[in-house]
């Protein structure tokens, strides 16, 4: 659990630009869910994709013509996730929405965790392991049911139909196309954000790691709370690089008081 609440001047910054602005985005990338024990994609040998080849294992390809394989991974991947719970800085976020401060968050993540945590305005761009689908008839199954049928057989299959094909899981798969619908609406809400916050995200996977560039033409400032690099680090008017749940429990603390200073 996070313990300190240093609210550095950066914090403070972040703080009184929170408060002051009119629309404030949030997007999160795989940093933000590593607190709750969930591995980012690209550190080496503890990333996701450390010891897989994710344009084999996660691409469509794999799903209609090897689904073994393609289970093989999601299964593991579905029991590592089923149990984490929301960090403090999922929290923070859904807090901040519910005072009216951030518009919406836009995720890149897949965990479901921002949505366990009470965000209402998400958008997930890569969609979510919360549900699976046949691909024959349509039907939808939930992620506990997903994950006790890949245990029990290694690949998940539709109980309602006679076809009874793999499951597809509710996620946007390599070498398939982003949800139009949540591509425009992220694209809209970083047209009209005159603060945008990247949380967690390298933002080097297109094209959601554009909508900084969006929002910074629009006239809008960007803030980045991220560990590492990023192509947009001289563009940020404040970076934060320390523990993201730490940053998050001053962040919290220093709106309290900029907005008790009125």
């Amino acid at each position: 659990m996070p313990k300190q609440a240093e609210i550095t001047p950066a914090i403070r910054e972040l703080a009184e630009a929170i408060v002051g602005a009119r629309k404030t985005v949030v997007l999160t990338g795989a940093g933000v869910s590593v607190p709750s024990g969930i591995p980012d994609f690209r550190t080496p040998e503890t990333g996701m994709w450390a010891n897989v080849d994710p344009m084999e294992v996660a691409h469509i390809d794999t799903f209609q013509n090897d689904p073994e394989r393609f289970w093989s991974f999601y299964g593991e991947r579905f029991a590592s996730l089923g149990d984490k719970v929301p960090n403090g800085a999922h929290k923070a976020l859904a807090e901040l929405e519910k005072r009216g401060l951030i518009e919406a968050v836009i995720t890149q993540n897949i965990d479901r965790l921002h949505h366990m945590a009470g965000t209402e305005d998400l958008i997930e761009v890569h969609g979510s392991i919360e549900f699976s689908d046949c691909v024959a008839c349509g039907a939808t199954y939930e992620l506990e049911w997903v994950r006790d049928r890949a245990a029990e057989n290694g690949i998940p299959r539709c109980d309602q139909c006679d076809v009874a094909p793999p499951l597809k899981p509710k996620v946007v798969l390599f070498g398939e196309m982003l949800p139009e619908q949540a591509l425009q609406h992220s694209f809209e809400l970083a047209a009209a954000a005159d603060l945008m916050i990247a949380v967690g995200s390298s933002l080097v996977v297109h094209p959601v790691a554009g909508l900084p560039s969006i929002t910074l033409r629009s006239g809008g400032q960007l803030a980045l709370m991220t560990n590492g690099p990023t192509p947009f680090d001289s563009d940020a008017f404040v970076k934060l690089d320390g523990d993201i749940e730490d940053e998050f429990v001053a962040l919290m603390a220093a709106v309290d008081e900029v907005m008790a200073a009125g």
